[in-house]
């Protein structure tokens, strides 16, 4: 009996999930990371289940997830500015 590709996906989206809460804080960046992967693969499981829901609530993760990679991403650099001309 072979695996349904979408159940296959919703099970690796959950154990990247499950992978991201483990790691330390100071891995934030690859959590956010497993955890954007993990949300993609959860979304196309939510779809292939047509769950309105679950399909929101995933949409809704990632984006968070993308959002606080790219707080994480921009919190080393530092932003120059530029002197008046009075």
């Amino acid at each position: 009996m072979a695996i349904n590709i979408f159940y296959f996906s919703g099970i690796v989206g959950l154990l990247l999930i499950i992978a991201g809460v483990l790691i330390k804080k100071k891995d934030r960046k690859i959590r956010d990371i497993l955890y954007i992967i993990g949300g993609t693969s959860l979304i196309a499981y939510s779809f292939y289940i047509k769950d309105a829901i679950f399909i929101t609530l995933q949409i809704v993760f990632v984006l968070v997830a993308v959002y606080d990679l790219i707080l994480q991403m921009n919190k080393g650099k530092v932003s120059v500015k530029k002197p008046r001309m009075s």
